[in-house]
């Protein structure tokens, strides 16, 4: 086995220049740099990233804990973790939950046992009752609305502003029988409620009555729920000219509903969702989404994580109190409000 004498001997270097180059050092000479990579490609030098891992505590590794993999909305948000976590020189590798409690507690048993060095959880299935048990002596970052004023820090979406823009977006567009698509609604704090509550400010700020047959609450936030909701709504007889979905996803599926129960989008009803995933754009008629900035959200939650990952290696140290960040949004108007 080629060992890092080997390549500082071929190199002409020190072995700690050696190491110097394979971490990335900034202190190091272009021509040194290049006369060590060159040795390392000849002789075939691999990393023993175990014996590194065992001598730094840290595996170059954070988690990415989603509830599903499969939906345009997560894939998005990992592109974008993903880019994030390489501007720190991190790798990121993604768990599906399930969107349960148990599939979040076992993402953050993983982070305990030391495969990652620090986490990023998509909160579902956590709520405020389970604050105590992200008490944990390791990094984490909750990606969600699920728990407030927990130990750890928190990135949100501007929720309950993004669902009262994107319900006077509507408004505006002279929808005055405005329906919602969302989840079940059990008393905590999540999505749907948030997105609710944004829902009936814009409709009060209009002097617009609430109408409860125009709430359309569905298991779970997918395609196929969306579409059997709008299908419901068409057959219910009560009169709407706008649907504001949740999420896109549900948006999609409500664009399927709406076609097979004959209503036309945008002539007969505008639709628009949340999110704005790429996909949207492609859609026929195009999706209006509210556009909450992946990118921004991303790249604060690796952010946070790499500032408490650098901070646990110093001893020592103690870091800022738990944050909390909610990000900014935009509406995007396409064809489906009639853009």
């Amino acid at each position: 086995m080629v060992t890092i004498q080997d390549v500082a001997k071929a190199a002409g270097v020190s072995p700690m220049t050696v190491s110097h180059v394979i971490n990335h050092h900034p202190h190091v000479k272009n021509e040194t740099r290049e006369r060590v990579l060159r040795a390392i490609d000849e002789l075939g030098y691999r990393v023993n990233v175990a014996a590194r891992n065992l001598r730094t505590g840290r595996t170059g590794t954070i988690g990415l804990a989603v509830p599903e993999v499969d939906r345009p909305y997560y894939g998005q948000l990992a592109a974008e973790i993903i880019a994030a976590a390489a501007g720190h020189g991190l790798k990121v590798a993604i768990e599906q939950t399930g969107a349960s409690r148990e599939g979040e507690l076992a993402a953050l048993a993983l982070s305990r046992n030391r495969l990652y060095d620090g986490l990023i959880l998509s909160t579902v299935g956590l709520g405020p009752a389970d604050t105590d048990l992200l008490k944990v002596d390791h990094p984490v970052v909750i990606l969600g609305e699920r728990i407030f004023d927990g130990p750890v820090d928190h990135v949100a979406m501007p929720n309950v502003a993004g669902a009262r823009a994107a319900t006077a977006h509507l408004i505006e567009r002279g929808c005055r029988r405005v329906a919602l698509v969302d989840g079940l609604r059990r008393g905590e704090v999540d999505v749907s409620s948030l997105r609710y509550d944004g829902y009936r400010e814009a409709l009060d700020a209009a002097g617009l009555p609430f109408d409860p047959r125009l709430v359309a609450p569905i298991e779970r936030l997918t395609m196929e729920h969306g579409a059997a909701a709008a299908r419901r709504l068409a057959g219910s007889g009560a009169e709407f000219d706008g649907v504001f979905c949740v999420t896109d996803t549900v948006a999609i599926g409500v664009l399927r509903g709406l076609a097979d129960s004959g209503l036309s989008v945008p002539r007969d009803v505008k639709v628009i969702g949340f999110d704005n995933v790429a996909e949207g754009a492609y859609l026929v008629p195009s999706l209006s989404s509210i556009d909450p900035d992946h990118a921004l959200m991303a790249g604060t939650a690796v952010g946070f994580l790499a500032e408490r990952i650098a901070e646990k290696g110093k001893k020592g140290a103690r870091g800022p109190a738990a944050r909390e960040f909610i990000g900014d949004f935009s509406l995007v108007a396409r064809e489906s409000t009639g853009a």
